[in-house]
């Protein structure tokens, strides 16, 4: 005899209800656990092999985008969603996105252009770089903090009188425009005169 053959009548509605939503959130759980061990992986693994920190990051992003994508598959299984229609869902998604990918053509543009980033490496992760406009206007300027698929945010460099804000500048323009760099931890000179502490590199 079954488990829920020997509860009382009432509790079989109920048990319909709860077994699916902890089932869910058992799926949640342990996409969450399974992401925390992941991520822990592949910081060692990077601090083993001193892997260069835009991989790390980027490793750790695509391995909680597919865990949580399986958890969703799994939670959109147990809801009563079939196999056939998940993938057919998917297959349009996929086709409705490559069209829209095509006509975004500057997307397409930055996303190859942060792959020339991260294997060409014109600069790393807390470099402090400078997009110049021209031989005698200032350009952009700041320092590396995040490098994803479209924008590379770069904080402002401070004069010394409070935290810089952030700038989001397109990947793309990092290839239409001459490209200063301070390397390791030299900081630029303020601007309006004196010289770099730094050894700067133009590319």
């Amino acid at each position: 005899m079954r488990f829920k053959d020997r509860l009382p009548v009432w509790l079989h509605d109920w048990l319909d209800i709860v077994v699916p939503i902890g089932q869910i959130l058992l799926i949640f759980a342990a996409a969450w656990l399974l992401r925390l061990l992941v991520r822990r992986l592949i910081e060692r693994i990077g601090h083993r092999y001193t892997l260069p920190p835009e991989a790390v990051v980027g490793g750790r992003r695509i391995a909680s985008f597919l865990i949580y994508a399986a958890a969703l598959l799994l939670v959109l299984e147990r809801m009563g969603v079939s196999g056939t229609v998940l993938w057919t869902a998917f297959t349009g998604f996929a086709a409705v996105a490559a069209v829209a990918f095509f006509a975004a053509w500057s997307v397409l543009s930055n996303i190859f252009c942060t792959m020339l980033i991260l294997t060409t490496r014109p600069f790393r992760l807390y470099d402090h770089v400078e997009l110049l406009e021209n031989g005698e206007k200032p350009g952009l300027r700041g320092q590396v903090v995040d490098i994803n698929l479209v924008y590379t945010t770069l904080r402002e460099s401070d004069d010394g009188d409070g935290a810089g804000t952030c700038l989001q500048i397109p990947n793309s323009l990092f290839f239409q425009r001459a490209l200063r760099r301070w390397r390791g931890g030299a900081l630029p000179a303020p601007r309006g005169g004196g010289s770099s502490p730094g050894d700067p590199l133009d590319v």
